[in-house]
């Protein structure tokens, strides 16, 4: 069982595109799959067709701090054909406020999903834009994170930034957790400038103790439309350039 945490503060990098792909191309390979949404934006649960569905990830916090011992998890996860869902809301924004006195805040979200990881091989979390508390508890109770980013000189100022926090999470809440790979999204393989980043950027990964994946994620309308439809690129365009690109990536991120 592998908990995933996918995250990136900056924002168009294709982070909720991506956590979307990963866990609907993982439960088409027959992995018993949950995602959890902690975006306030709820695209990912727009995308699974559970938006406004009800309790979500932010009544499950609250419950965590104020009557752990009736916590019940599982009546949040809303099943879908593309994977087991925990549905944001825009309430969950303010969990920064919410959980600020709150002893061992980091754990929260380890807390929510432990009675039901043993029911999963993947956990798939998607995060918040930013690098607030939210994001601390999802790689607090993740096993790894993957980093999407785009080839530009911002996504690597970035992800000097995430590696900080990484380590610092590392240090104090889990000594495990590891940066499994950087993902290139929104690739132009025609761009001159987009391949030299590309190099820095597997340069930069190896200085991490991580590598940049080989598949590359180019840019392509049907992300867009199947996002807009709730289906997942593969069942929506299962020949686009999308479908095989992310299914290129799952094939490398299987590997052991």
């Amino acid at each position: 069982m592998e908990t995933i945490a996918v995250l990136n503060q900056k924002g168009g990098t294709g982070k909720t595109t991506t956590a979307h792909a990963l866990g609907a191309g993982l439960a088409r390979r027959g992995y018993r799959v949950l995602f959890v949404d902690l975006d306030a934006q709820g695209n990912l649960s727009y995308s699974t067709g559970a938006a406004g569905t009800s309790p979500t990830i932010a009544d499950l916090l609250q419950q965590a701090i104020d009557h752990p011992e009736a916590l019940d998890t599982r009546s949040a996860i809303k099943h879908t054909p593309q994977g087991d869902i925990i549905a944001s809301s825009p309430n969950i924004a303010g969990a920064d406020t919410v959980l600020a006195d709150t002893l061992g805040r980091e754990y929260k979200l380890k807390e929510i999903l432990e009675p039901v990881k043993a029911e999963y091989d993947f956990i798939v979390i998607d995060t918040p834009p930013t690098l607030g508390t939210l994001t601390i508890n999802a790689l607090t109770a993740a096993d790894t994170a993957i980093a999407p980013a785009q080839a530009d000189i911002y996504s690597m100022t970035a992800l000097a930034q995430l590696q900080t926090t990484i380590e610092t999470v590392k240090r104090y809440t889990n000594p495990s957790l590891s940066l499994k790979g950087i993902l290139l999204t929104r690739y132009n393989a025609r761009a001159v400038i987009t391949r030299e980043v590309a190099e820095r950027l597997e340069q930069t990964a190896g200085e991490y103790g991580t590598k940049l994946y080989r598949a590359r994620i180019r840019e392509c309308t049907a992300l867009k439309e199947a996002a807009i439809t709730q289906t997942d690129i593969f069942s929506y365009a299962p020949r686009s350039n999308a479908a095989k690109d992310y299914g290129d990536f799952i094939a490398e991120f299987l590997e052991r």
